[in-house]
């Protein structure tokens, strides 16, 4: 339930604090590399033909302070398919267009507790959708994209990840053809959220474009600044741009947290205390509010469809780097 504030006369205050040093981030940026470069675990995802061709071994690290300044190294201009890590930027572009509230009452905001292509967590939930990090909720989140067109919701959701990224993202055909061929699953959940009337546009074009969010090209220095754009309440620290209000920031933060990795959700805050999301891409973003991003690129996944490697590096930095958001005092 919506629960306003009073108005009080007392202003918000919003989260404080800065990044080490750079020359200590830089250090602890080349040292968990070195840690985890030849860690070998994890499976590249080989449900979507074409992302099975992706090599294990790629792997790189950028993290970016809202001041600008990032830190990158290995692969981290490595292009892939941004995949899922696509949506908490597609669901703010949606919040920012119709409202915080409004996006919420059309898609949810709690956790599953199931995988990210559950129909069970459609048929189980009276929400449905349930949240715009799993599939359902996505797809919903993308029918309420701006646009009454397809081309015009696609360009609309174009346009908006690469004014995050601070740079223009193309399509992977490749990818794009290789999800289209494959995902009758996404198409029946599709159908389903529109016979329980949580679709707002044609489901099957709804689902089409999802699929070709899911298959811009980025590389891990893109997410360190998406993260970093919502970690400075909506301003690209690239660009200067404001993509989305600081309000909408927050609330899509807060919803990244608790279901940005799927039933892995509850373990991601309890280890790494931040808000995340992750792709069967190998990509993960993170974000610490008035701080900056992190985006590392590893293809090999869990079971859960998280980075192996992604998930051990923000941890590390998490921990070494201070920005875990429950941490009162240094450990």
């Amino acid at each position: 339930m919506y629960m306003p504030l009073p108005d009080d006369g007392f202003p918000s205050l919003i989260s404080t604090g800065h990044l080490p040093p750079p020359d200590e981030v830089e250090a602890l940026v080349r040292q968990v590399y070195a840690r985890y470069k030849d860690l070998d675990e994890g499976k590249v995802a080989d449900y979507i033909p074409a992302l099975a061709k992706v090599s294990p071994r790629l792997f790189g690290i950028c993290v970016a302070g809202i001041n600008g300044r990032t830190f990158a190294i290995g692969d981290a201009t490595h292009e892939f398919s941004i995949q899922s890590v696509s949506k908490p930027f597609v669901f703010a572009l949606v919040c920012e267009a119709i409202g915080s509230e409004e996006a919420r009452s059309k898609v949810g905001v709690n956790a599953t507790g199931l995988p990210f292509n559950s129909v069970m967590a459609v048929e189980l939930n009276n929400e449905r959708t349930m949240n715009p990090m799993v599939n359902a909720g996505a797809i919903a989140t993308t029918s309420l994209v701006p646009g009454d067109t397809a081309e015009a919701k696609w360009r609309f959701i174009q346009d908006g990840l690469a004014r995050f990224a601070g740079r223009t993202l193309e399509l992977d055909s490749e990818i794009y053809e290789s999800e289209a061929a494959t995902n009758q699953r996404n198409r029946g959940i599709a159908r389903l959220l529109e016979g329980y009337g949580c679709m707002y546009f044609d489901a099957l074009q709804a689902t089409d474009i999802y699929t070709k969010q899911c298959s811009l090209k980025v590389n891990a220095r893109d997410l360190a600044v998406m993260g970093a754009t919502l970690a400075d309440g909506g301003v690209n620290p690239l660009t200067k741009e404001r993509i989305v209000s600081g309000e909408v920031a927050k609330r899509v933060l807060a919803t990244a947290a608790t279901a940005g990795l799927y039933e892995r959700s509850g373990d991601w805050l309890f280890e790494v205390g931040l808000p995340g999301k992750s792709g069967v891409g190998g990509g993960i973003v993170t974000v610490s509010p008035g701080k900056g991003g992190l985006g590392v690129f590893s293809p090999p996944l869990d079971e859960a469809g998280n980075s192996v490697r992604g998930q051990r590096v923000t941890k590390y930095l998490s921990e070494r780097l201070g920005l875990n958001l429950f941490v009162s005092q240094p450990e």
